[in-house]
């Protein structure tokens, strides 16, 4: 067995354990969003994302209105984008200029992940602040590179981006009822966002049993709205108690997990999770995730709504524009949606 490159390699504290893991484990919540279509049923599905959101900041949903054919096709194409020899996939790679685009050197709490990724920002092109300082007005036009082969990449991509785009907005919808608002409170955050879709490609690792596909980190934006194949291999830190639980492949199912920005919202009520994924020496993993982030303008901060006396806010206003690029800031060369801290928000 070849060595591991010493860059993969997680500190022992952080590798996978499969002895940590219960035998029979705890699984995160499945929805069945058909549901919805009952009147006599629909508060109980609100509850129930609730309760997902607060305990676990994880769920899986099913007959969530994403075609199977769009997923089909959008799960296919990313599989023989990754195929191409790397000559190919080289001629997308991000840079200084472009910071979407193809990257295989990722890096989750500066130990890189074993795994080559394709970014697109959904709306194409997309208009943000250069520099998060409010005196400097200059903008970067921020636009998507696409892959001559295969020659329908841009097209299915984009018409996959679409549909879980209009879930995402749905289960903002859900979430903000639950906590006893207007379904449309939170949407207004999200009219001009700079959303990502990512494809993620895990090839087998020789020593598993020292690198992470990702390490542990949690998202940083509103939500994820993430396909993964049949392979497995994400785990969810529980809240209880930190365990490493790993999320079920489910054929056709859609995971969704909140992020810190939804944690902030809600001053600690519900729960952005930290996740992590395992490798394994035979099989590849494929899996979409999609980050909804808010609009670059918008003020992250306690909903109003939510605070009390007994409620005092946990976190301080911090603008999700100005973090986001700062975060990002070197020049655009690492679009890291993970492992945006929550600390950072911290009052």
């Amino acid at each position: 067995m070849e060595d591991l490159d010493q860059t993969f390699i997680q500190a022992p504290e952080h590798r996978a354990d499969s002895n940590s893991i219960p035998n029979q484990p705890e699984e995160i919540p499945v929805i069945d969003l058909s549901r919805l279509n009952d009147p006599e049923d629909i508060q109980n599905v609100i509850s129930e994302i609730g309760d997902a959101c607060e305990t676990w900041g994880f769920f899986q949903v099913i007959n969530h209105g994403v075609p199977c054919d769009t997923r089909k096709r959008v799960e296919e194409t990313v599989k023989i984008f990754f195929d191409l020899p790397m000559e190919e996939k080289i001629k997308v790679k991000r840079d200084e200029v472009n910071p979407a685009g193809y990257h295989d050197g990722e890096h989750t709490k500066n130990v890189r992940d074993w795994k080559e990724i394709f970014d697109f920002f959904l709306q194409d092109p997309t208009i943000v602040p250069a520099t998060p300082e409010p005196e400097d007005t200059d903008k970067r036009e921020l636009t998507n590179q696409w892959p001559q082969h295969p020659a329908d990449f841009r097209e299915i991509c984009q018409e996959y981006a679409r549909e879980v785009e209009k879930l995402a907005f749905k289960i903002l919808e859900l979430i903000s009822i639950s906590l006893g608002l207007p379904g449309d409170l939170l949407s207004g955050y999200f009219q001009e966002q700079t959303s990502i879709l990512r494809f993620n490609h895990y090839p087998p690792c020789p020593n598993p049993e020292l690198a992470l596909g990702v390490g542990r980190h949690k998202d940083g934006g509103a939500l994820t709205v993430l396909a993964q194949d049949s392979v497995g291999g994400l785990q969810v830190g529980r809240r209880s108690d930190g365990e490493w639980i790993p999320v079920k492949p489910i054929p056709d199912a859609l995971i969704i997990n909140i992020g810190n920005c939804m944690q902030v919202w809600t001053n600690d009520k519900y729960w952005s999770a930290e996740h992590r994924v395992v490798v394994n020496t035979s099989k590849e993993r494929f899996s979409v995730p999609f980050f909804f982030f808010p609009s670059h303008e918008t003020n992250i901060e306690p909903l109003e709504e939510l605070l009390s006396e007994e409620n005092p806010p946990c976190y301080k206003k911090c603008n999700w524009g100005k973090f986001f690029v700062s975060r990002n800031r070197s020049d655009f060369k690492k679009l890291e949606v993970e492992d945006i801290q929550i600390d950072h928000f911290k009052a």
